[in-house]
């Protein structure tokens, strides 16, 4: 029997390229089996926008060899190039400032203290982006204890996107975002290019390592960390997604270590071993691991 049910989509997007319900389908499937991203129909303009740049660069001319081409053995970069366009690297140095002032009075003394006495220190910023995040990090340590390097210190900073490791590598921004960043941790900054950027320098740098990394494959760390930055991430994941990131979130933590999470992401505390502590800030629960 045919379906004579009215169709209550928006309509498909129309423009430079043909683009259809069949491409958009497709192109989710593969985004939310490569990296958890969940896009639904309403996102459909937004597909359509962000990988019509992507048509151009490429030289394509509609997107039903866009999918042939990132299913296929040869698509591997492209489908680099999908993922990236498919999140938003908003960030800046010492986003949701609350975050950083936890760190810095309640968790990094005692960790300072355990360092100077031979203790591994570890802190993971999943989801770097472009490096803002891991060096505000390592610019709170600096603070608290202007020696971190040497000791055993270190931040891990992971992206899925091989662009914006690159990018945070560099530790070079422009002039105008200095203005971020507190005047009492800005030892370790140097300006260049006639004061139109700055960057770190190796008392900053060596602090950080960067990597790329997919949240959804096997992680490879096997030390613990004390405290795990993840941060506007969970937002385009749908929530099995989320409840497994979360439990193995956990299973990085040292007992009572603690997990900041973005702004409007929240952790059903009945379902994962931790404990709201403070804005978005979370505690790992005694025995949650």
């Amino acid at each position: 029997m045919t379906d004579t049910r009215a169709d209550t989509r928006s309509p498909v997007p129309t423009g430079e390229f043909p683009f259809a319900w069949e491409d958009f389908h497709q192109i989710a499937a593969l985004v939310h089996g490569e990296a958890g991203i969940v896009l639904p129909e309403s996102k459909a303009n937004l597909v359509y926008s962000r990988l019509a740049k992507r048509l151009r660069a490429i030289g394509l001319r509609n997107f039903r060899d866009y999918c042939t081409l990132i299913a296929s053995d040869e698509g591997v970069d492209e489908r680099q190039a999908l993922i990236a366009a498919m999140t938003t690297n908003v960030t800046k140095f010492f986003r949701e400032a609350h975050h950083f002032e936890h760190l810095e009075k309640n968790v990094l003394p005692d960790l300072a203290a355990a360092a100077r006495k031979g203790a591994r220190v570890r802190i993971w910023s999943a989801g770097c982006s472009s490096g803002e995040e891991p060096y505000s990090i390592a610019l709170s340590i600096l603070r608290v204890m202007p020696d971190a390097a040497k000791h055993d210190v270190l931040i891990l900073a992971s992206d899925i996107d091989p662009d914006m490791i690159a990018k945070a590598k560099l530790a070079s921004y422009p002039a105008a975002r200095l203005a971020d960043i507190p005047a009492v941790m800005r030892t370790g900054i140097e300006t260049d290019r006639g004061d139109e950027r700055f960057h770190f320098g190796e008392s900053v740098k060596r602090l950080v390592r960067f990597r790329r990394l997919n949240l959804l494959r096997p992680w490879p760390m096997r030390g613990s960390f004390q405290a795990i930055f993840c941060r506007n991430v969970m937002i385009y994941f749908d929530q099995p997604t989320q409840n497994d990131i979360w439990s193995r979130f956990a299973q990085q933590l040292v007992p009572n270590g603690h997990l900041y999470i973005g702004h409007s992401e929240r952790i059903a505390s009945d379902e994962q071993p931790f404990v709201l502590t403070g804005q978005t800030i979370y505690r790992l629960k005694e025995g949650g691991r």
